[in-house]
């Protein structure tokens, strides 16, 4: 398959793909756009933001504003009124959130009481702990982890989307990121479902912190740039980002005991795609993702629409785009 044929496959097999960009040996070896997007616009990145708010924490632990993964949740927020009876949250650690294996209360995420209510960071809050203890059990959530930007915040002083212009995006030359605000439910639907090319923005609470599960727009060739500083260990342009050890440990599979998610296992909010081979990414639903293969020097980025039957792109990557590029 040329590159031409590439491009016809991609718009006839993969038709909500926006944009594609594949960096090797430090450049970018292919891009393309489709569905009228430029090359610098962005998409929702859905749970990929995940990925990116990993590095966050690391980054303000290598600043000493977080003193370790180890540190207990609620040390971040000494005004909150534990509910009576309520003790395991108060051995939840940031590892329990980065790794999803906070216990909650109740199954899956509760999207509208959480993001119906004055104060997200607050009412995440309210559904951690419960009667079970810390089982260490798998439980990939996406709201509840609004935890972590609020400690984020509590930590830095500063709203996450000014911490990652400042530490991460500015940095690797990645446009500075304001954020975006729903005024209603019919916002906050219309900002997942739409098709359009978004701005550099940052879905946000009332507070102003940035979502840390979902709602950061990035173009794909932004995403390949963050796959490639982890495929620097931390370091661009000869300048230290993110120490190497936290790339290291962000990036050490962790089992995940679930037949649902193909097989990975997970690090800190990055999955690990094959497991003793190497190779891992950022997922987000639709198809976005951050592709890191360090044994080959490769960094991808693809930017999707929203098409709720496409979960990640990794055969595709690894089946076609890769092999199309000879690597």
């Amino acid at each position: 398959m040329n590159l031409d044929a590439l491009n016809r496959h991609v718009a006839e097999h993969h038709p909500n793909i926006c944009q594609i960009s594949v960096w090797r040996n430090d450049r970018e070896i292919y891009a393309c756009e489709w569905n009228g997007y430029q090359k610098s616009d962005c998409t929702h990145i859905m749970s990929a933001t995940k990925g990116v708010v990993a590095l966050l924490v690391g980054i303000a632990i290598d600043h000493g504003m977080i003193g370790s993964v180890d540190d207990k949740v609620l040390s971040y927020f000494p005004d909150y009124a534990v509910p009576r009876g309520e003790k395991t949250i108060r051995e939840v650690t940031l590892r329990h959130l980065l790794t999803m294996r906070a216990p909650y209360k109740g199954k899956g995420d509760p999207w509208t009481k959480v993001c119906s209510s004055s104060n997200w960071t607050e009412a995440s809050l309210g559904f951690l702990g419960g009667r079970k203890g810390i089982t260490g059990a798998f439980d990939y959530r996406t709201v509840c982890l609004h935890i972590l930007s609020g400690i984020l915040h509590r930590a830095t002083g500063m709203l996450p989307v000014e911490f990652a212009n400042r530490h991460l995006f500015g940095p690797l030359g990645i446009p500075a990121h304001k954020n975006y605000y729903a005024r209603n439910a019919e916002e906050h639907r219309r900002f997942t479902l739409d098709k359009a090319p978004k701005g550099n923005v940052w879905f946000a609470d009332p507070q102003g912190l940035g979502t840390p599960g979902y709602g950061l727009c990035l173009s794909a060739a932004d995403m390949a740039k963050i796959g490639q500083l982890c495929l620097r260990e931390g370091a661009w342009d000869g300048q230290r980002i993110v120490s190497r050890e936290w790339i290291r440990q962000m990036t050490a599979p962790r089992k995940v005991e679930s037949p649902m998610f193909r097989g990975m296992d997970y690090g800190y909010l990055w999955w690990i795609v094959h497991p003793g081979k190497d190779v891992y990414a950022a997922i987000g639903n639709s198809g976005n993702v951050i592709y890191v293969k360090p044994g080959q020097d490769i960094a991808v980025g693809i930017s999707s629409y929203f098409k709720p039957t496409v979960f990640d792109r990794v055969d595709f990557i690894e089946g076609t785009l890769l092999p199309t590029l000879g690597q």
